[in-house]
């Protein structure tokens, strides 16, 4: 009997692991339990798989002189303005191409995107057909959140620059930790009912 209820423990256990420390679950009533901090590095290869997964007509991989542009996330209500969360995402969406066999250009050596110190690299529209042209991109990474509290509501698109057709998207509504929203500049404050989680009980037990 006792191996048995062993043996139910150590299976639950093992299905409970793939969801440890899940971000997916912040701002639900298991967020103290299994809830956990925005892992970018992760969140950066899904949006960079999805992107050429799905991109209708398919990139074209391997060709140094058809590059993808990652350019920076930007904020939604003032596209002048990024953040460290913006460019550290930007870095591994780029990471993610590379790792799938994409030439990414070194953007932040170029002259064809506007530069702001301090702010990253921010696609024009009218530069898109000049990208184009001089750059022989085959397609460029554009993205934007919006906040609301703890909510994110992160859009990113791979768009052919020569026409500006959108050819894949990825949408995702995240509920922010602490870390990333220092990453924006924010902090949680003191006279509002909004809380960061918790280290989640599952964390803390197996880690």
């Amino acid at each position: 009997m006792l191996t048995r209820s062993f043996s139910f423990l150590v299976i639950l256990l093992l299905s409970i692991l793939p969801v440890a420390g899940c971000s997916d679950l912040n701002c639900t009533s298991l967020e103290n339990l299994l809830g956990g901090h925005v892992n970018l590095v992760r969140l950066g290869a899904r949006i960079g798989d999805r992107l050429i997964d799905e991109a209708v007509p398919p990139l074209v991989p391997r060709q140094a002189d058809r590059p993808v542009l990652v350019t920076t996330l930007v904020d939604n209500t003032d596209l002048g303005k990024s953040s460290d969360f913006g460019r550290t995402l930007q870095n591994h969406i780029a990471s993610q191409f590379v790792r799938r066999g994409y030439a990414v250009r070194e953007i932040k050596l170029r002259s064809d995107l506007l530069i702001l110190k301090g702010e990253g690299e921010f696609m024009l529209s009218r530069d898109l057909e000049r990208l184009a042209d001089r750059q022989r991109a085959q397609a460029v990474v554009v993205g934007t959140y919006s906040l609301a509290d703890r909510v994110m509501y992160l859009t990113v698109r791979l768009v052919r620059p020569g026409d500006r057709t959108i050819l894949a998207t990825w949408d995702k509504r995240l509920c922010l930790d602490e870390r990333t929203l220092r990453m924006l500049g924010l902090q949680f404050r003191e006279d509002t009912d909004i809380k960061p989680p918790a280290e989640s009980v599952l964390d803390r037990i197996l880690y």
